[in-house]
């Protein structure tokens, strides 16, 4: 039995993780982030929300290092997760999403760290909605010199 479920776990990291959540439902949700955030792609085409600037791009969020977007500031605590290796994807986004503070804090061991963000997604399944809707837009850059490219669904 062991070695089956070592097999399934093996063959698992090859398949690209299937997103929990609903995009339609996540497209609904934005709603709430468009007063911050905008999902613009790199000819500036808007593509979700209403150029919001107080947060970054969400455009290429999933896979992007955290705290990367560039020419946006970042509160020191995201940078510092992100040159820890925080990279946004779904098991990170979703508890982030839920809760930004508390998420930096769990992540950097730190009780003073802080987020930008202030808004809080209301619940878990609302949270996986927007990750799957967000997962749409792009890919995160390819590393050039040693890193990604951004961060993400949040400050």
């Amino acid at each position: 039995m062991k070695r089956l479920f070592l097999a399934a776990a093996i063959l698992s990291l090859g398949a690209a993780p299937a997103l929990a959540g609903d995009p339609a439902a996540g497209e609904a949700a934005f709603n709430q982030c468009q007063t911050c955030h905008v999902v613009a792609n790199e000819e500036g085409e808007v593509l979700a929300g209403r150029a919001g600037r107080q947060g970054p791009n969400l455009y290429g969020i999933i896979g992007r290092t955290a705290g990367t977007v560039e020419g946006f500031r970042y509160q020191a605590s995201l940078v510092q997760a992100g040159e820890e290796g925080l990279v946004w994807d779904e098991e990170n986004l979703v508890p982030y999403l839920l809760n930004p503070q508390d998420f930096l804090r769990e992540t950097l061991d730190d009780r003073r760290a802080r987020s930008g963000m202030t808004h809080r997604v209301r619940n878990e399944d609302m949270a996986r909605d927007l990750v799957a809707f967000l997962a749409q837009f792009g890919e995160a850059p390819a590393a050039e010199d040693g890193g990604d490219d951004e961060e993400a669904a949040a400050d």
